[in-house]
């Protein structure tokens, strides 16, 4: 099948920005269309999910996905709004769910269905909270209570302090790191404003990584939170 690259630097800056460009959004589509521009517009590290013959893939969706969506976003920086509702559809039909075409979902739902149900992706976190069973899942949402020395927030920030009020570690490194932010949803955003970190120090996240005492230099053998 054909495949267009991700957008990158100057490329990414000439392609997609501008009017026009982007995802068109329709009928409450948002939630898809800013999780597709940011799983696919200027990152390969999902392709496998355009291409991939997974056990249990649907290959009419993964067409969908990769000729009427991934491919013309990198191509031309626009996607119709047409198209989003042919795999909206598609969703509805696989998802036993007939509300994908016209109400707001969560995009962990979303993703939790194409990955999980329809393409048969294995799960990319596994985390661990308080010393409990392993769990997986496909991404991670950042849940915390409001605190009033975030006013902008960046994303290591909101990470970090997430990760450490439920407790949680990361069992691994993961392949791919998705986070969905806290400021979705009609009604309610805790931050304006979220200021994206161009680089994630997962370090002091990770399950039993040695990491060197912040007095001796040496490693570590205690961690205060």
């Amino acid at each position: 099948p054909e495949s267009s690259p991700p957008l990158r630097n100057e490329a990414a800056v000439r392609v997609l920005r501008g009017r026009m460009k982007g995802i068109q959004g329709h009928c409450n589509s948002c939630y898809m269309d800013a999780a597709l521009f940011s799983l696919f517009s200027c990152t390969s590290v999902l392709d496998s999910m355009l291409f991939m013959p997974f056990p249990r893939c649907d290959r009419n969706v993964q067409g969908i996905l990769r000729d009427e969506i991934v491919n013309p976003l990198r191509r031309t920086g626009f996607v119709r709004a047409s198209s989003v509702m042919h795999l909206r559809e598609q969703l509805t039909d696989k998802g036993q769910c007939s509300s994908f075409t016209n109400a707001e979902k969560d995009p962990e739902e979303f993703l939790n269905l194409i990955m999980q149900q329809i393409l048969g992706i294995e799960p990319l976190l596994k985390l661990q909270s308080g010393g409990q069973k392993e769990q997986e899942c496909y991404c991670y949402q950042i849940f915390m209570d409001k605190q009033e020395d975030l006013v902008v927030p960046d994303v290591q920030q909101l990470v970090e302090r997430s990760f450490l009020s439920s407790d949680l570690k990361l069992v691994e490194i993961p392949s791919c790191f998705i986070i969905q932010m806290p400021r979705f949803g009609k009604e309610y955003k805790m931050f304006s404003k979220i200021i994206p970190s161009l680089e994630l120090d997962i370090t002091d996240l990770l399950l039993d990584s040695p990491r060197e005492c912040c007095l001796c230099g040496s490693v570590a053998t205690l961690e205060c939170s």
